[in-house]
């Protein structure tokens, strides 16, 4: 009978076999298993995320991460159990390994007390729509910055981020988190470990295919606004910012900034989620597609979803994909 097992020692080295080979990241082997490991280090990641597996005696039938997050649902705080990273192995893909995976893990986390689940489309490409999520739609938008007056860079001082801006980018989240009826509880040590997560896969890729971005734009000595982008090619993606402007005119002004530094270059394709209502004065959304990252929902528990929720209801940054 299969049963489900944290992934450790030669259970874990048999899952990285399989996920760094149909991972999205384009990691070798070893830089898959030094992705995982630091983010496992981190004090978000050491808490919160974890890999099981489902075995059968000495065969691994599938695998997945789960993530245990906080979360505001109807302005309710709620404990979400998000499942990531779903493989199954290639000799059982056939099984609905993965599916029975996902639904014992959702029930250990319903006797646990999470309220919610989150997942995206890793089991959906394989096998179809878990039973009883639901997709809410999410758009990845093409930017278009507009330049500036002088052609050149705005008046707008900016700087690297760090450590100790964290807790203004978290603050600047809250605000523009309220108006939604669904969105992570982000705090200091989730931020650090959605960034850090980002730099890794820079760090850990081919040499310089992939770069990571983080930028602040002060107020005095505080952090007003920022910008954390991924870069990839000429292909931009912002993977959150920030403003405690709510026209989001410093994010717009950082953005014109960056692409000021190198003039003569052949302006990026600039991709993004944006929360509904969010576009700053300097930037024109060019065309919105759906996203290939699909988001699925399910209440847990005695959770209640009503009305059901739509893709203006969910603030959800592209750097939270688990």
């Amino acid at each position: 009978m299969a049963i489900v097992i944290p992934a450790e020692g030669v259970v874990l080295e048999r899952v990285l076999d399989t996920a760094y080979s149909i991972s999205p990241e384009g990691l070798s082997r070893r830089a898959y298993a030094k992705f995982y490991a630091a983010q496992m280090k981190t004090a978000w990641g050491h808490r919160h995320q974890r890999r099981f597996a489902l075995v059968d005696g000495g065969d691994v039938l599938a695998s997945a991460t789960q993530i245990d997050v906080a979360a505001v649902l109807d302005r309710r705080p709620v404990r979400v159990c998000g499942i990531g990273a779903i493989f199954s192995e290639p000799a059982h893909r056939d099984g609905g390994h993965a599916h029975s995976l996902v639904e014992r893990l959702l029930d250990q986390a319903t006797r646990d007390g999470a309220g919610m689940a989150l997942l995206f489309s890793g089991v959906r490409a394989e096998s179809g729509q878990p039973n009883g999520f639901e997709v809410i739609s999410t758009t990845e938008a093409e930017l278009s910055v507009a330049q500036s007056l002088r052609h050149g860079a705005p008046m707008t001082l900016i700087r690297s981020g760090e450590e100790q801006d964290l807790a203004a980018v978290v603050a600047m989240g809250q605000v523009r988190a309220t108006p939604f009826r669904s969105h992570l509880d982000r705090n200091v040590d989730f931020v650090q470990y959605a960034i850090t997560k980002k730099r890794l896969l820079a760090g850990l890729g081919p040499a310089r295919a992939r770069h990571l971005q983080f930028f602040i734009a002060e107020e005095g000595i505080t952090a007003a606004a920022y910008v954390v982008v991924s870069i990839v090619g000429r292909t931009w993606t912002i993977e959150e910012c920030g403003d405690r402007d709510p026209s989001g005119a410093r994010v717009g002004a950082i953005l014109q900034a960056l692409i000021a530094r190198e003039p003569v270059e052949r302006r990026p394709t600039i991709r993004a989620w944006l929360p509904p209502g969010f576009v700053p004065p300097q930037v024109t959304i060019v065309s919105a597609t759906p996203s290939t990252n699909v988001m699925m929902v399910r209440a847990l528990g005695s959770t209640v979803v009503q009305p059901r929720m739509a893709s203006d209801d969910v603030l959800y940054w592209h750097s939270d994909i688990f």
